[in-house]
């Protein structure tokens, strides 16, 4: 669905405001308009993004294209940012670096959501973030060598680190306290349980958690570099694989990022598929981890029948569409199988006996003191706090921030669908149970209607590599939240660069403000309700 009108919405603004835009040629404007403007004006731009209560979607870099007479060995690198309205489309803006001093001023006075993004941004490129308020090194931990920045095109990815025996021994700088009454409680990078790595560092009182700090960057597996060099096809394996809990969303994610660079719309019945299969994705994820919540608690019951749920869906996922989590479901251009008109079947008999079964479960949760003495009021983020993160799906939804892909940018099949939103306000950890509940009842309507309405037709549409240069940006609502993918195609067909942006990312955050004046007790009930992935954070 074209839009024009919305395209050059923003430009308009920044133009009012004495800002030189200059609209690009290698994003496909219908889809994602990307504006060029001067590194002097980056942080002005943010600044009108947030008087227009313009909602920052992601900050990232990229080594500029190679241009015609331009010396091969010059390092350029270019900065992009993107930012999202509800009632626009989003948009893309990008900034040259200086090559002999690649800076570019924060925006996390603006958008507290962009440090840890810039953080990033200086660990793989090298740039400088100038008047940020924290540039301590965040993916690159201390075994990496001070000079190796491995995003950039000069990087040699075969060759091997080799740690600096002086920077092996460096302490992260974590908030300290040095009032007697204060203690410090390090928890992992190792767990207990088979939770992925990361540490948390608190500051308590007695049992009262003053702060808590997150470290994270222990399971860094070099996607965004690894997928340089690969052919779309090739590439959304990967991508499906950034956080396995969200395959279809971060595949789906990949996969329209390269449709639209490519220009390539797919066929209806294609993106109903794709529909069904994200929302049974968002089915089965907020099933377990309520009954995740709820063994916190120790209201075992909930968690024994929610592991039943989530492992009834799991067993027709791999009959139906040939993997448990739905791994590889989501191709370039389509699906990889397409549905008999009994599997159909199978499928909205299965949704409505677990939608059914949720309700019976909610209505058992409601009516349990001890769940709900122990959910009520802990861990909560607060409307004006949650806005100024700009927290993401669900959790966003339970403090009051309702952003949503499916009706912002409103991308097939959504387009043919009415999106209910819950709107919760009070931020704790029973809203984002509740918030939950009433998704898994909307996506079980939805997986119905989207089955019982599957157009005709093909479920591929062929593809066709878009020239050398040319971008695609697209951002999808996962069960987490908005996944943002961005990818720009090279020689040969091939991606010359890749990057997204996980919900987590931004919800890490909220986790931290959750905690504060929680008692140390109720810490991992707090955390699964946030649920946040280890892996979509540390590419």
């Amino acid at each position: 669905m074209t839009r024009p009108s919305r395209n050059t919405w923003f430009g308009e603004r920044l133009s009012d405001q004495g800002i030189y835009v200059q609209y690009l040629d290698d994003h496909h404007p219908v889809h994602m308009p990307c504006l060029e403007i001067r590194r002097l004006d980056w942080a002005h731009a943010a600044k009108e993004a947030k008087r227009l209560e313009m909602r920052l979607v992601a900050v990232w870099a990229a080594d500029a294209n190679k241009r015609a007479g331009k010396d091969a060995s010059e390092r350029r690198l270019c900065t992009y940012m993107a930012f999202a309205h509800p009632e626009h489309r989003h948009v893309l803006l990008r900034t040259e670096l200086s090559a002999a001093k690649p800076e570019i001023p924060s925006l996390s006075g603006h958008y507290i959501a962009a440090c840890r993004m810039e953080r990033s941004m200086q660990d793989m490129f090298g740039l400088n973030v100038s008047n940020a308020f924290d540039n301590r090194l965040w993916i690159k931990h201390e075994h990496w060598p001070e000079d190796s920045h491995a995003l950039l095109r000069a990087f040699d990815a075969h060759t091997p680190l080799r740690p600096e025996p002086e920077r092996i021994g460096m302490d992260y700088d974590y908030v300290s306290c040095d009032s007697e009454c204060v203690y410090e409680i390090p928890v992992g990078p190792v767990h207990a349980g088979i939770i992925e790595s990361g540490h948390f560092r608190f500051l308590a009182v007695g049992e009262k958690i003053l702060n808590m700090e997150e470290r994270l960057g222990y399971v860094h597996k070099g996607i965004e570099r690894s997928m340089q060099g690969r052919t779309a096809q090739d590439g959304i394996a990967l991508a499906g694989r950034v956080s396995g809990d969200s395959t279809v969303g971060h595949a789906w994610a990949f996969a329209q990022a390269c449709e639209y660079a490519a220009n390539l719309d797919i066929p209806p019945r294609a993106s109903y598929l794709r529909g069904v299969l994200c929302e049974r994705e968002r089915i089965a994820n907020h099933i377990g981890d309520i009954g995740a919540v709820c063994n916190d608690a120790a209201f075992a019951f909930m968690h024994g029948q929610c592991l039943r749920l989530r492992e009834e869906m799991a067993r027709l996922h791999q009959e139906i569409f040939g993997h448990r989590l739905l791994m590889d479901a989501v191709t370039i251009g389509g699906v990889a199988s397409d549905l008999s008109g009994d599997m159909c079947q199978k499928l909205i008999r299965q949704t409505l006996d677990i939608a059914a079964e949720v309700e019976h479960l909610r209505a058992i949760y409601a009516d349990a003191p001890s769940i709900q003495q122990r959910v009520i009021g802990a861990g909560i983020v607060s409307v004006v706090d949650a806005k100024d993160l700009g927290l993401l799906g669900f959790v966003g939804r339970a403090s009051g921030h309702y952003s949503d892909e499916r009706i912002e940018e409103a991308y097939p099949p959504y387009d043919d669908l009415i999106i209910p939103v819950p709107e919760g306000k009070l931020g704790g950890v029973s809203t984002r149970v509740w918030v939950r509940f009433e998704e898994i009842a909307n996506a079980s309507r939805m997986v119905i209607q989207l089955l019982e309405t599957l157009p005709e037709g093909e479920i591929n549409t062929v593809w066709q590599a878009p020239e050398a240069g040319v971008s695609g940006f697209a951002a999808i609502e996962s069960w987490r939240g908005e996944i943002a993918a961005w990818v720009r195609f090279g020689m040969d067909a091939r991606i010359d660069r890749y990057f997204v942006r996980d919900p987590s990312v931004i919800n890490w955050l909220g986790l931290e403000l959750a905690v504060r004046t929680v008692p140390v007790p109720d810490f991992p009930l707090v955390n699964k309700s946030f649920n946040c992935s280890y892996s979509g954070n540390d590419l």
